[in-house]
This record gives C-alpha cells, sequence and structure tokens, in this order.
C-alpha cells in the first residue's frame, strides 16, 4: 500500500535499505533492529525549488476531464465482490490499487493533497489531518510507546509544549526533556538509552523566532537512533527539514500554505513506512483516533498550494524591509533576516535560495502594558494589522505572546524560552502597498508617543511623525 502515498516512485530505497527510524510497531518489536539504520541512501536529485517539486508532482484532473480534480465526498466506498473487503481490511487491496474502504482511512481527495505535500517538503509520503495539533499528536503517540522519552526544544508553540509537559505525561506516561535544541551536546546529554525515541524541535521557534540546526540535529539523532521531527509551520518553501535530515515534517495547513485564515488543518510528511502504519486498522493512531480531513477541504487546500511560493515570496520580503526600518528607529527587534541576530548565519545555510527569512518578525516592549498599548494604536488608530492569534493571513496578524499563544507556559519556562512580558509577534501581511502600511506602523508609534507610552530603546525623536498623518 506504498504507493498510494508516495510523491513518486522512488524504487522502494526505504524499503531496499533498512527498516526506517519510522516503522516502530505499537508493540515495539524488535526496536533494536529497526534503530539500526543506513545513513547513505542513495538520494534523488531533487529540484532546488520547492515550488519546482511542486510542479512535477502528479497533476490530478476532474472525473470528467476538468482540469481541477473532483471532490470525493464519500464516506464509504463499495467493492463488487465480498471477498475484496476481506482482502482490503488485511491489506492486500488499497488506494495504489484505487481500492478505498472508509475515508477515515484514505479518501482520494484527501490523498491528493497529501501527494502534493509530499512533492513540497521532498519527503517519500505525506498525510493531511483535520488539525496541525492533530498532526504533532497522531505522531507522536504512534512513534512513542508508554513510558518512553522525547527531547525537545523548550521554546515550543504553547499548545505543543502544553501536549508533551502536561497532556502526554497524564494520558501516556511519555516524559519529555526540554532542552536548548541547537546546543547539541545538550541534546545528546538528555537522551535516555532506551527509552528516547524521537528528538522534537520547529525550524523556527514559536514565538522567539530561533532556529534550529537541523543538519546538527540529525547527527545526532543517527548517532542515537532516534527520529527526528521538525514542526515547519513558520516556514514552508523557505526550509526543507527533510533534505537536512529530518525524518518527519509536521505543519499546520491552517497558517501560511492555507493564506486564507478560514481553514483548519494539518499535514504528516515522511516515510511511507510510517503514514501506513498511522492507518493501519489494528495499530494506527490516524486511523483509530480519527483526525480525519474533510475532502472539501484538501481540494479548497489543493487549489492553494500552487500560489504557496508567491506568496510567501511577499511575506518575507515584506518582513525583511519592516524588520529593518524598525531596527533603524531603534527598536528592539527580532528577526532571522537581519545579520545580528544570532540565527542569521545558520538560517542562511539551511534556506532555500530565494524565499528570504520569513514572514514572522517580534519586537519586545519591555512589558506587556507597553505592548497591548501598542497593539490597540496598530490596529484601532493606524490600521496596521488585526490583533489576531495565528499566522500566514494576508493582513498582518499581531498579539502579545506571552499572554497568549504561550499562555500554556509557565513564568519559569517563558524565562527560559527568552519569552518576555513585552514580546510583540508579527505575521507579516501582504494588502495594501509596502509604504501605505509603513506610514501607518509609524502613526501607531506616534500615538504611542501622544499616550506618554515609552518605547524601549526608540529614540524620542523618532516619534515625530504626526498621528493625522
Amino acid at each position: 500500500m506504498a504507493d498510494a502515498v508516495q510523491s513518486w516512485s522512488i524504487d522502494n530505497i526505504l524499503k531496499k535499505h533498512l527498516p526506517h527510524r519510522g516503522s516502530v510497531d505499537e508493540d515495539d518489536q524488535n526496536w533494536d533492529d529497526k534503530k539500526d539504520w543506513v545513513s547513505n541512501i542513495p538520494a534523488k536529485k531533487w529540484p532546488a525549488d520547492p515550488a519546482e517539486c511542486l510542479s512535477n508532482a502528479r497533476h490530478e484532473f476532474g472525473e470528467h476531464g476538468g482540469v481541477n480534480m473532483s471532490i470525493e465526498a464519500s464516506a464509504t466506498f463499495t467493492v463488487m465482490e465480498p471477498d475484496t473487503m476481506r482482502k482490503m481490511f488485511a491489506g492486500e487491496l488499497g488506494p495504489d490499487r484505487d481500492f478505498y474502504i472508509y475515508s477515515r482511512h484514505f479518501n482520494p481527495t484527501v490523498l491528493n493533497l497529501s501527494r502534493q505535500m509530499a512533492a513540497l517538503e521532498g519527503t517519500e509520503a505525506a498525510y493531511c489531518t483535520a488539525s496541525g495539533m492533530s498532526a504533532i499528536s497522531a505522531v507522536i503517540l504512534q512513534l512513542c510507546p508508554s513510558g518512553s522519552h522525547i527531547v525537545a526544544s523548550r521554546c515550543l508553540y504553547g499548545g505543543t509544549h502544553a501536549l508533551l509537559s502536561r497532556f502526554l505525561p497524564r494520558a501516556a506516561g511519555i516524559q519529555t526533556s526540554f532542552v536548548d535544541i541547537n546546543d547539541m551536546e545538550a541534546v545528546r546529554a538528555a537522551v535516555r538509552e532506551g527509552e528516547t525515541r524521537l528528538i522534537y524541535a520547529e525550524t523556527m521557534s514559536n514565538p522567539t523566532l530561533t532556529v534550529a540546526d537541523i543538519p546538527g540535529l540529525s547527527a545526532v539523532a543517527r548517532e542515537k537512533g532516534l527520529m527526528l521531527v521538525v514542526d515547519n509551520t513558520f516556514t514552508p518553501m523557505v526550509v526543507s527539514p527533510a533534505r537536512l535530515g529530518a525524518d518527519v515534517v509536521v505543519h499546520s495547513v491552517s497558517k501560511f500554505i492555507s493564506g486564507g485564515a478560514d481553514i483548519i488543518a494539518g499535514a504528516i510528511c515522511g516515510p511511507a513506512s510510517l503514514v501506513n502504519s498511522m492507518m493501519d486498522p489494528q495499530n494506527g493512531a490516524l486511523m483509530l483516533l480519527g483526525p480525519t480531513m474533510n475532502p472539501k477541504v484538501a481540494f479548497e487546500l489543493a487549489e492553494r498550494l500552487p500560489h504557496l511560493s508567491l506568496r510567501m515570496k511577499e511575506h518575507c520580503t515584506r518582513a525583511m524591509a519592516y524588520a529593518s526600518r524598525m531596527k533603524k528607529l531603534g527598536l528592539k527587534v527580532i528577526y532571522p533576516g537581519l545579520e545580528d541576530h544570532s540565527h542569521h548565519t545558520l538560517l542562511r545555510s539551511i534556506a532555500n535560495p530565494g524565499y528570504g527569512f520569513g514572514g514572522m518578525l517580534c519586537v519586545d516592549m519591555g512589558t506587556e502594558d507597553r505592548a497591548n498599548r501598542f497593539l490597540h494604536h496598530l490596529q484601532n488608530t493606524a490600521q496596521f494589522g488585526l490583533i489576531a492569534v495565528s499566522l500566514g493571513y494576508y493582513e498582518t496578524l499581531m498579539s502579545c505572546s506571552g499572554s497568549s499563544t504561550s499562555s500554556e507556559l509557565s513564568e519559569q519556562d517563558k524565562a527560559l524560552a527568552g519569552i518576555s512580558p513585552g514580546l510583540l509577534r508579527m505575521s507579516v501581511g501582504y494588502s495594501g502597498s509596502m509604504e501605505q502600511r509603513w506610514a501607518q506602523f509609524e502613526r501607531a508609534l506616534a500615538a504611542c508617543a501622544k499616550d506618554n507610552v515609552v518605547v524601549p530603546h526608540l529614540p524620542i525623536s523618532s516619534l515625530s511623525y504626526g498621528v493625522n498623518n
């Protein structure tokens, strides 16, 4: 059934050379054998640009020859002979031969979108889910049996941090050690022999925008016989973690990939053995937990993927321009595209050429009160953006991270992660002209000055811009 989820034929490279690190059975048989893998797997010559990878993926036409694929909205599927049903449940027949059981298992429309996601990320396979958190949860539960251990970045999206630090220990006995993910010695030291199953990181951390050294983490994972799982939600197109050594790439597709702030969805990209195991009727996390993507949602997303590269380039171009101008004004701005960012060189070395440094930036206002006042003027006085969580929208979205999307972290964990009380996170949009939006930003700064709100690191002379402009 592996062909059902492959983005293209790779001549069963993984099967010939190893039981992949992802092929972990629920009963955990032969784990010692499964963690022995070959690092010199013959590599497919990938196109240099993720947009070219997408273009090379199979184009699905509609049932009657339409240029767009059809939507298969059926929950269940019929067969011609009774014995076919037995063969499907036994795994003898599957989507690779156009046999489908039930849309909680494989659905043709969702499968087509999943092939596109595999092409985008350069993985053997992929499957899409109902949300980003369901993708993360399902991967972890598939790879980590009860009583196992995870090494994770100490700076993660608040929901992921809560899953790892609270929910999984209570519900599944899975423990996590949080470390500075770019301190390879700390990562190695946190690994528990015989217990640790995976290393978990975000390509660009939410919200502090630290960049993970994916090649370095991959080397540690190889050395220790672990899986490397990377959340690439902040940097689709910008970085391709699987090409850098990640075994599994997860996404909240709701964000940049969707681009419309109107869809909740997720994706799991990795080896076909893992994706198929997650659909196993007896032990599969996707099959049994049921985070099923609606095929109508899959169709919507498939229509948006072709212009993702254009959107990401504009997000990144504007984020770079705003960050540079904010820095000149004296604001404490955090953006990996700036040369003084501690991970600027790292990101430049792993990023795909031509996409910039991401569409997210942060401004540290020092205190939550200052951040909230600035947010008020950015939205209500100047119409620069919208006070809202999430990211990847065509309008700029802004929030004070410590009291919103990172509120699940304790004060101590926030301090360790570098999340200050006044950290203002921006997902930079591309609506309106850049100069129009920048004038609105300056207007909000001037309104803060009128309110006697002291902006850290900002000279008073910078606030002379008229509030009525």
